[in-house]
């Protein structure tokens, strides 16, 4: 099928414009109309996106299915996937009919709520295809539009501050993403990312204000990039806007955050930041290591005192992309694997605790882990659902939480052993705290008196359970299929990226600070 990942991204945009155009009126038979036709729409696209997968050739690290074209102004339109990115285009698919299930219980102005997701899906979608710097941006950047008025319209008692906070962080740092850009085409001639991916930006080392730049143009390159994808994954210190989003966002909101919002930081530095600028990325590992070893026992620490059950697992979101920076920026073939196999399975896992708070949410309407305690006596299948992502958020053998955080942990461990060793104590803390969260409410003898006519799910809450559980048990069990699909365009990156440095004359401090650790 020609076009077919043009298809993919714009489905979702084309049915928001017939709910927009087409769908009049109130009334329960209008909502309940825009609630099928977003779940018509959404699980076509992963029905359709399930064709680019099956076309995806594994053994070729290269970009595969590639459409061109002009559109606004002479610019160029140009998508594609490779082993990198056509897992997060299946994660995006996957996720959102998830999303419209879960939010079918949303009254307050439903088609305009349904509008927003499926924009937000399309510029999603967009991020991990286009193969054009303007293009990327456009998409990246307008994807906070959707995500912003999903905050500020459904969100909680103080979604007002949330949205805004969410929105000001995230632009400002992509501000100076924009400049490196400018700069980039200033200096390649193209905003053809491929080719880009091929060009070699200057390194060599200068002076500004007094300043000495080790790394020179990659490392600035670098920096404005980072300030970008670190505020988008969210990196500690820059993850303050998260817990507050996720608190505020509705139910459906925080999953699509969570599972697939975050992941495009981890992407743009796999896109971008290391293949493009392989010096500054060298030059600013360090910094990231322990950036993220702060970020994996600091949130990890937060997460233990929280009293609000989303804020703990936005915190424990916060410590788990500190595995994925770790591995990334160990730029070798285990950290990599280990980065894009844990931002997948992240998806899976976040996303449906997320879920299992709304569950519970929704008939008690308090996130506070005080209300709750011996809802196994009432709910025994909600606590053995909540008990299995509990146990993978904590990496358990056997569920896909352990195979990501395994393999960042090899990665890093043949680069840093100071930084593995304290990232290993993260994988204690989210089992203090993950536990702790499950014990106080789940476990124990059921007291509360507002408890006890509580109902367990519904066929619809289980039917939007089973997916996440199948994906969560098969990645652990056989994560061949993930790994394979990755495997070649890794390797290709890491080639790359070593012969670049090689060729800046990096490599023997690399393996003289590889022998001092």
């Amino acid at each position: 099928m020609d076009n077919l990942l043009s298809i993919v991204t714009f489905l979702p945009a084309l049915a928001a414009l017939i709910l927009a155009l087409f769908l009049r009126g109130g009334g329960e038979a209008a909502d309940r109309n825009a609630k099928w036709l977003a779940l018509l729409a959404t699980s076509g696209t992963f029905i359709i996106s399930l064709l680019i997968l099956a076309q995806f050739d594994a053994s070729n690290p290269g970009f595969q299915m590639v459409e061109t074209g002009e559109w606004l102004l002479g610019m160029q339109y140009k998508m594609g996937v490779d082993g990198i990115s056509v897992l997060f285009v299946m994660l995006t698919t996957f996720v959102m009919p998830l999303v419209i299930a879960a939010s079918w219980d949303v009254s307050k102005r439903v088609k305009e709520y349904m509008i927003a997701f499926l924009l937000l899906e399309t510029l999603m979608l967009g991020v991990f295809m286009a193969l054009d710097l303007v293009l990327f941006y456009l998409f990246f950047e307008a994807g906070l539009i959707p995500m912003f008025l999903i905050i500020g319209i459904w969100g909680g008692a103080n979604r007002i501050y949330a949205s805004f906070k969410f929105f000001l962080y995230t632009f400002l740092g992509s501000v100076l993403m924009l400049v490196a850009m400018v700069a980039m085409f200033a200096d390649a001639g193209t905003t053809d990312i491929p080719t880009l991916l091929t060009h070699s930006f200057g390194s060599e080392d200068f002076s500004v204000l007094g300043i000495h730049i080790v790394g020179g143009m990659q490392t600035l390159l670098f920096l404005a990039f980072f300030a970008s994808f670190a505020v988008k994954m969210p990196m500690w210190p820059v993850h303050t806007w998260l817990p507050d989003a996720h608190v505020q966002a509705p139910t459906a909101g925080s999953v699509v955050l969570a599972a697939i919002l975050l992941k495009m930081g981890g992407y743009g530095f796999l896109r971008f930041s290391l293949p493009m600028f392989p010096v500054g990325a060298d030059v600013m590992a360090p910094l990231v290591f322990w950036m993220s070893a702060i970020a994996i026992v600091y949130t990890s620490l937060v997460a233990l005192v929280q009293e609000d059950m989303k804020k703990l697992i936005a915190y424990s979101s916060v410590a788990h992309m500190g595995y994925v920076t770790m591995g990334i920026f160990a730029a070798n073939q285990q950290g990599i694997d280990g980065a894009i196999f844990q931002m997948i399975s992240h998806g899976f896992i976040s996303g449906a605790l997320f879920l299992c708070v709304g569950v519970i949410y929704d008939r008690m309407h308090t996130r506070e882990i005080d209300a709750y305690g011996g809802l196994v006596n009432r709910m025994p299948a909600y606590a053995l659902i909540f008990m299995l992502f509990t146990m993978a958020n904590v990496g358990l053998p056997g569920t896909s939480g352990f195979i990501g955080e395994f393999l960042t942990l090899m990665g890093i461990f043949q680069v840093n052993t100071w930084v593995a060793a304290i990232a290993t104590t993260g994988v204690i803390f989210s089992a203090a705290y993950a536990l702790w969260l499950y014990r106080r409410v789940v476990m124990g003898d059921l007291i509360k008196e507002s408890l006890k006519t509580i109902k367990d799910m519904s066929i619809r809450e289980k039917a939007i359970f089973a997916p996440l559980v199948v994906m969560t048990i098969w990645m652990g069990v056989y994560p061949a299929p993930i790994l394979d699909r990755i495997g070649p365009s890794v390797e290709a990156l890491v080639s790359q990226y070593d012969m670049a440095l090689d060729a800046a004359g990096r490599t023997d401090d690399v393996q003289v600070a590889e022998t001092n650790h």
